[in-house]
């Protein structure tokens, strides 16, 4: 790659880290993606790689790298991304100077099939909150997870990102630092509430049990030895959710108990973290919240990022039109 072209990546980058907000999770999305844009250009028009030029980036090479995506059997949602991520960046480049127009906005969109994402039934949902040992402090501590993913309709790296100062149980509320670096401030419920007052008197015994399995045996201290205080540390600081480990819970962590407690008291499949959240919005929504509302709760920018996580029934539709249109009321 030309040293010029990758040090434009490295400030568009930048960029987005600190103009747009991005997470670490979304520059490295976009830096994939645009660094195969940029190892198709010598492909596409025959010179070297350390000849590309910022001009290179047109409208002919990004319809030549979406063919490419099609003839190795990409999915029209992975082309679509990598798309919009070649698009972002050469828009970058126009507004910098470095090339005349915008040529990604040349290039159609591959039409995508919308799928619903999965979401379980209010009594699917009841057996998997059921699901936990609550005889075990881990137990207690997965009831706790499932419930809040449920009763807020987190992301998962939400979740996992939460810190003890961030929930105040005796208001029911939790503040969530979402995507863009957005912070808003999420209730939960009374059974939440339970599940996470139970968890927390167990958390303590988790970490000093990970603290003794790090030190292993105990060994007796020298009789003359001063007597060493433990470290002392704020009640309020530190993961929420703790592995077994005493160190903070991943994102991988919670989709494997997810889906094991999923097995455990449900034959369905394909049931996420992100699925919780997708049955969240759902039966809010059959219950008679308006989609504005939900869009606040999950921390949406643009509704119609919304629309596509809930799900509505035909009969359910038929029966608000009903109830709801004038005429439709005249026998």
């Amino acid at each position: 790659m030309d040293g010029a072209v990758k040090a434009h990546l490295k400030a568009f980058l930048a960029y987005l880290r600190g103009n747009r907000g991005a997470s670490p999770h979304t520059v490295r999305a976009y830096e994939s993606d645009i660094t195969q844009f940029l190892a198709f250009l010598p492909l596409h028009n025959g010179r070297p790689r350390d000849g590309q030029r910022p001009e290179d980036c047109d409208v002919g090479a990004i319809r030549s790298f979406l063919a490419e995506l099609y003839r190795t059997h990409r999915s029209r949602k992975t082309s679509a991304r990598k798309l919009a991520s070649v698009r972002a960046f050469v828009r970058y480049l126009h507004r910098e100077g470095l090339i005349e127009g915008d040529p990604g906005a040349l290039v159609a969109t591959p039409r995508i099939e919308e799928k619903l994402p999965a979401h379980l039934e209010i009594d699917e949902m009841s057996r998997l909150l059921d699901t936990p040992d609550l005889a075990a402090p881990l137990g207690r501590r997965d009831r706790a997870i499932l419930e809040l993913l449920y009763a807020s309709g987190l992301r998962l790296s939400e979740l996992v990102g939460l810190d003890l100062d961030h929930v105040n149980l005796s208001g029911r509320m939790v503040r969530v630092l979402g995507k863009g670096g957005k912070e808003r401030v999420v209730p939960f419920n009374t059974s939440a509430e339970r599940a996470l007052r139970a968890y927390l008197k167990d958390r303590p015994e988790i970490e000093r049990e990970a603290l003794r399995q790090r030190q292993g045996p105990a060994r007796p201290a020298p009789r003359d030895a001063p007597a060493r205080p433990a470290p002392r540390r704020s009640a309020v600081s530190g993961p929420l959710f703790l592995n077994f480990r005493g160190g903070r819970l991943t994102g991988r962590s919670v989709d494997r108990l997810l889906r094991r407690y999923v097995s455990m008291c449900s034959a369905r499949f394909g049931i996420s973290p992100h699925a919780l959240r997708h049955s969240f919005a759902t039966h809010l929504l059959e219950r008679g919240a308006d989609l504005r509302s939900i869009q606040e709760l999950l921390g949406h920018a643009q509704l119609s990022t919304t629309q596509r996580y809930t799900h509505v029934s035909a009969a359910q539709l038929i029966d608000v039109y009903r109830k709801a249109h004038p005429h439709a009321k005249i026998r």
